[in-house]
């Protein structure tokens, strides 16, 4: 007889948290999950003038003046938030094949482990700097999307 009611008690439980879950899923505005908003994709010609514009930025108001480290963060972001754009854009395009990115994915892909280290290294002598990744890289990017315009 033990076994019948630990049977039921164990159904009821079961039946209870089932219920409860459900009802936590409905869609009655309380609780219920907002759909996230589309954020509409920049196409590759946006995506690429975006880029290239950032680059020009960075150049005209005199690049990384300093070789201290932290006085070039916010320049190194500057470039790399495009890219990651440019990088989806390049996704998108369906007029070339992903092996004709392959060299403009890996300077991002570089850029991207400049970044991953935190924070501006400096350039002072003697310091294994992570500007090079970063900056150079998107210039190498942007040198090499103006050979390999994509129309």
């Amino acid at each position: 007889m033990g076994r019948h009611v630990w049977g039921k008690t164990a159904g009821a439980l079961v039946l209870a948290v089932t219920v409860a879950a459900v009802s936590s899923c409905s869609s009655d505005g309380e609780g219920a999950a907002k759909p996230e908003a589309k954020v509409e994709q920049a196409t590759l010609a946006e995506a690429t003038a975006t880029f290239g514009a950032a680059v020009t930025t960075f150049d005209t108001d005199g690049g990384c003046l300093e070789q201290e480290p932290g006085t070039c963060w916010e320049q190194m972001l500057a470039v790399m938030e495009p890219a990651r754009a440019l990088r989806k854009a390049m996704n998108a395009e369906k007029s070339v094949g992903a092996e004709f990115w392959t060299d403009a994915y890996a300077l991002i892909n570089t850029m991207e482990k400049g970044i991953a280290v935190g924070e501006d290294k400096g350039a002072a002598p003697g310091v294994v700097s992570n500007r090079p990744d970063v900056l150079g890289s998107a210039h190498d990017l942007s040198r090499w999307l103006d050979e390999h315009p994509v129309e």
